[in-house]
């Protein structure tokens, strides 16, 4: 009978990267993680030792629990999330079975530090258009959904990445940002370890519509229009931003499931 306070990899793969994916918290003790220091997409590290004292940080969550081998580590912090009211499952298998299907995972080593409420701090230039919106999606559907991002002009980006300890991307001269013809979304993906399928078409997409060459793909051209389009409906860059993780959404979500279909009118025939 399958278990009711598990889920398997196939299951979870199918959330990963979605608007409403679970949290995802990584148990594992620090020998295992020492031996492989990548985490899976959006996932934060916690010592299942001290569970009662974090456990509340869930509360209206629905929690995926990873330790090594999904046996007692993972299964304890799950029912204990539970017996705090969190909708809590360990994950089956738990991360040897995660890599062991080859699934996604994050150089916890390129996450920069985080800031005392556990937050990834990022600044870049004002008023974004694809590049600026396309990385905060990419980080907090696969990074940290927690991330914070500052929007500055131009001139002022470096200067506020070092007043508030925040990692400058998207500017020229800083490691996060574009390289030869593959833009900061390119760069991203690399560093953090993020290559799949369908980031990869997505990132063909936003390559082309961010450095004028809507030929690399079709999709280009309609999604530059959509992300101009937005540009000119808000006047808040974090507004925009909010509305430009649904575009990044949708499109994500062709990439992964809907290349191969097509939509067209039916035909009702002749009139007799």
């Amino acid at each position: 009978m399958p278990s009711t306070t598990a889920i398997t990899v196939a299951q979870l793969s199918r959330l990963v990267g979605l608007s409403d994916a679970p949290v995802l918290v990584d148990v594992r003790i620090d020998e295992d993680y020492d031996a492989d220091p990548r985490l899976l997409p959006a996932s934060c590290r916690r010592d299942f030792k001290s569970v009662s004292s974090w456990a509340a940080e869930f509360t209206g969550a629905h929690a995926v629990v990873i330790c090594q081998k999904g046996l007692k580590l993972s299964q304890g912090v799950a029912a204990w999330l539970r017996h705090e009211g969190i909708a809590a499952e360990s994950l089956e298998g738990g991360f040897e079975a995660w890599q062991a299907a080859k699934g996604l995972l994050v150089k916890a080593d390129k996450i920069p530090p985080r800031d005392d409420k556990g937050r990834t701090v990022w600044v870049t230039r004002a008023r974004p258009k694809v590049d600026r919106i396309a990385c905060p999606w990419l980080i907090r559907r696969f990074v940290d959904p927690s991330a914070v991002f500052l929007f500055v002009e131009p001139s002022e980006v470096l200067a506020a990445a070092d007043r508030f300890g925040a990692v400058a991307f998207d500017i020229d001269d800083v490691f996060w940002s574009h390289r030869g013809e593959r833009c900061t979304f390119d760069t991203m993906i690399e560093e953090f370890g993020l290559r799949s399928e369908a980031l990869d078409r997505l990132a063909l997409i936003v390559r082309a519509a961010d450095t004028a060459r809507l030929d690399l793909v079709p999709q280009a051209a309609g999604f530059l229009a959509a992300s101009l389009g937005l540009s000119r409906m808000f006047r808040d860059d974090l507004e925009q931003l909010d509305a430009g993780m649904l575009l990044y959404d949708a499109f994500f979500r062709w990439c992964r499931d809907a290349t191969d279909e097509t939509h067209n009118w039916p035909s009702a025939g002749k009139a007799p």
